[in-house]
């Protein structure tokens, strides 16, 4: 019984697989990525009546929902490049999102063997496992951020006299706090839900964990620094979030190509 549920879930999605918008975006990861797109858009309408009822579960879901969209983009990303490398001739001239994904992913190139053993001239089909992993962090990272924002503005403060001083103290002890440890965190917890021991998690950080970390010193101490010094606690998490979206995108693709 479980054998043929999984074959059947086999065959829909290879046959969802086979679906392209214009040749190039897959119709399953763009079809959800809609859907996820207008459930934010519902959130962001009724953030401010929701958040006044329960602050940290609309935060949760909020976030949980912006981090599925950013491994469905992820996703989308590595299908197009390995629809386009699988292409008889390879990248063409004229796939220009293929092309700068195939400069990116180059040093780690996915085996043939390893996407849909039986059907080696598909990309792979959308991993609704990853997305629910996802989503998951998301969610159950949210009250460690919820804290950790409210011990923020509570230790530095903004004031008319001292905002931007304030704002870059509280970079800074995000930055040299809270960004190593939440980065070690996500690889050990992607690592373990995907089934990965002790060996796997020491591996991964052996491999993605320093230039992820240096990655996160080139993106978010400004991102972070117009986050504190200029939006309302209650906004502070969503947009985060929200400008994490390619973050996180970024930190799907590193962790996937890893464990490839």
């Amino acid at each position: 019984m479980l054998d043929e549920l999984e074959s059947q879930r086999r065959r829909l999605l290879r046959a969802f697989n086979r679906r392209y918008i214009y040749g190039k975006i897959p119709l399953l990861h763009a079809t959800l990525f809609l859907i996820q797109i207008m459930v934010v858009s519902i959130l962001v309408r009724r953030f401010n009546t929701y958040y006044a009822r329960r602050p940290l579960l609309t935060t949760m879901i909020t976030n949980a929902v912006l981090g599925g969209i950013a491994d469905t983009v992820a996703q989308s990303l590595t299908s197009i490049r390995q629809r386009a490398v699988r292409k008889p001739g390879g990248v063409q001239k004229d796939d220009f999102i293929a092309i700068e994904i195939h400069e990116l992913d180059k040093k780690k190139s996915w085996p043939a063997g390893e996407i849909i053993p039986d059907s080696p001239l598909l990309p792979p089909p959308f991993d609704f496992e990853r997305l629910i992993r996802f989503m998951g962090f998301g969610f159950i990272m949210t009250p460690i951020q919820f804290k950790w924002y409210g011990f923020l503005s509570r230790a530095f403060p903004l004031t008319k006299t001292a905002g931007t001083i304030a704002a870059m103290k509280r970079v800074a002890c995000d930055q040299f706090i809270y960004a190593p440890i939440g980065l070690a965190w996500f690889f050990t917890f992607m690592t373990v839900a995907e089934g990965g021991g002790k060996r796997a998690v020491t591996r991964k950080f052996q491999d993605v964990y320093i230039p992820a970390l240096k990655a996160n010193y080139m993106v978010w101490p400004l991102v972070q620094m117009i986050n504190f010094r200029i939006l309302p606690l209650q906004f502070q998490i969503p947009f985060v979030s929200t400008v994490g979206i390619a973050w996180t995108a970024y930190l799907s693709l590193t962790n996937s190509a890893e464990d490839v």
